[in-house]
């Protein structure tokens, strides 16, 4: 007597809804979308800024992100690198899947593997363009591979599989790891200090800041002051005006040459943010003991 098993489902794609692969030019930006379905973004090549309702990330080469159902999301090139991704949607209502939520992961040999086969029967399955960003519907080619499109589904689930067994092992953490992230902060903090610095003697702008690091204004707002315990344009004050107080010691220009070369509207303007940091107007401080010592 023979015993029939039927085997486990532990995760099941319904239905995929977009296959997508895009070279994208170096200043790319998407406008955001939600929708009520399951997205990944894989990076082939290049860095991606990703955003999301609460976060912002910048994926490297090798990392994959899961935006779950009805999460905003926008995706942006750093305007350094034209970066290649590939975007699939599809639909799942498997328990298991909640495990994607809110990961970035890092995706191994075998998984790109799994993604090389999934493009290469989308290709036989259904019509071109994949780089097309507005296309929403997959149509299906007229003469398939037999068995393609199975296989993009038992691809795809076997891509999903094989992530949760290798991010579930002990000491393998499924999220950016803490030193990554700080790392990666910190880089962003040297970028944006660094632009501070170098332009102390121009007139900048919060917006400015934005399209330099070609991240949102919000994400860094709180990263800076995580790690300055200041704000942004506040500290680009004080720059002004340290600079400004090394200046007056060096004795080569007078009050109103300082503050146009440092940017300010009017003397006026200049003479009251500098009391306004310092505690002294120009004058006093320029008399005062520590500019003799």
């Amino acid at each position: 007597m023979f015993t029939y098993t039927t085997l486990k489902e532990e995760l099941t794609i319904e239905q995929v809804v977009t296959i997508h692969y895009f070279e994208l030019l170096k200043d790319y930006k998407f406008t955001g979308e939600r929708h009520d379905f399951w997205e990944f973004l894989y990076v082939d090549k290049g860095t991606m800024i990703v955003q999301t309702d609460h976060h912002e990330y910048a994926l490297q080469q090798g990392e994959i992100i899961f935006h779950k159902p009805n999460e905003w999301h926008n995706h942006i090139a750093n305007g350094l690198v034209a970066p290649n991704i590939m975007v699939v949607s599809f639909v799942c209502h498997s328990p298991s899947i909640r495990f994607f939520e809110n990961r970035i992961l890092q995706v191994g040999d075998t998984e790109k593997d799994i993604l090389a086969t999934i493009l290469r029967e989308a290709g036989d399955a259904f019509e071109a363009p994949f780089n097309d960003p507005f296309s929403t519907c997959l149509m299906r080619k007229k003469r398939q591979t037999f068995g393609c499109e199975q296989i993009i589904r038992i691809s795809l689930e076997s891509l999903l599989l094989y992530m949760i067994r290798a991010h579930s092992l002990p000491n393998r953490s499924p999220k950016l790891s803490t030193s990554m992230r700080e790392n990666s902060e910190k880089d962003i903090l040297n970028k944006i200090l660094s632009y501070l610095q170098g332009h102390i003697r121009e007139k900048i702008s919060l917006e400015d800041v934005c399209r330099y690091t070609m991240f949102s204004r919000s994400y860094i707002q709180r990263l800076f002051k995580v790690h300055m315990n200041t704000s942004i344009m506040d500290y680009y004050k004080h720059l002004k005006i340290e600079e400004a107080k090394t200046m007056i010691r060096e004795g080569k220009y007078n009050f109103t040459q300082i503050s146009e070369q440092l940017s300010y509207a009017s003397i006026h303007h200049f003479s009251r943010h500098f009391k306004e940091i310092t505690g002294m107007t120009p004058s006093e401080y320029a008399s005062s003991v520590k500019v003799k010592i």
